[in-house]
């Protein structure tokens, strides 16, 4: 068996997921990397694109190309890194998507709430679960093994945002099952942790960036600026050095201060 450990990040092609990716890697991990694109197009980066970066970085870079909507693929991707490493040791669930388009919640459609829940919340949930099912199996054979399991969910988890109703529900839903999976694995010795990123300069949020430069130019974030994927990514490290080992189910805003409420 592999005694390096072993991290999954869904959505790693691009954006956030990348960074984390990247970070891990240099923090020791070997990466699995889950996106539903391995080539890269002239619209977006494929994780192909990102091997060398992990190479790069000394550790062994497993590219999978799933889609996690579809729940079927969960246990291929469980048994695949597990044939591949034998173990895993950190599940981030970073994978997410944002309506096409953006519309009043008045206007949702049953087409875009069924597509982005079936990413951002079901099939997220039940991989999880596969991969929750495989480290209690390893929990007690693996010397020294104590996994973790973060969400990556939005500040919209808490934040109304009417013209993404469903982009907001799904984080919501994920937010809650980062707490009940904390919940039930604790006793188990897995942890289980939500980082809720605010406005990361992403590809995702190139369709607002001139709307969002306004907001803060007039103050909206007390620190500023923009997010980067970095502010995430080293939040992710943190987290798996074992840093929060004893705060399972903690909940980090990482959103330069909109969380402090202001008269």
């Amino acid at each position: 068996m592999n005694d390096r450990k072993v991290a999954v990040v869904t959505g790693a092609s691009r954006g956030i997921g990348r960074a984390i990716a990247i970070d891990l890697a240099v923090a020791g991990y070997d990466i699995v990397g889950i996106s539903r694109t391995l080539e890269s197009t002239s619209e977006k980066p494929g994780l192909l694109e990102l091997k060398s970066d992990i190479e790069a970085k000394n550790s062994v870079f497993l590219p999978l190309e799933y889609d996690i909507s579809d729940i079927i693929n969960r246990e291929i991707i469980v048994s695949k890194v597990i044939d591949e490493f034998g173990r895993i040791d950190l599940l981030v669930n970073n994978a997410g998507i944002a309506p096409e388009k953006r519309s009043d919640i008045l206007e949702t459609t049953p087409e875009s709430f069924d597509k982005i829940l079936a990413v951002n919340l079901r099939g997220t949930f039940f991989l999880t679960q596969s991969v929750s099912k495989n480290m209690l199996e390893n929990i007690n054979l693996i010397e020294g093994y104590h996994p973790k399991i973060i969400f990556i969910t939005s500040i919209s988890a808490d934040v109304s945002s009417t013209s993404r109703t469903e982009y907001c529900i799904s984080k919501s839903g994920l937010s809650m099952a980062a707490k009940v999976f904390a919940d039930r694995l604790a006793e188990s010795g897995i942890n289980a942790y939500e980082i809720r990123p605010g406005l990361i300069e992403t590809d995702m949020t190139a369709p607002v960036k001139k709307k969002y430069d306004a907001k803060i130019e007039e103050g909206l974030i007390p620190q500023n600026r923009w997010g980067q994927p970095e502010d995430i990514a080293r939040v992710v490290v943190s987290i798996a050095n074992g840093h929060f080992d004893y705060a399972t189910g903690m909940i980090f805003e990482i959103s330069g201060g909109m969380n402090i409420r202001q008269l």
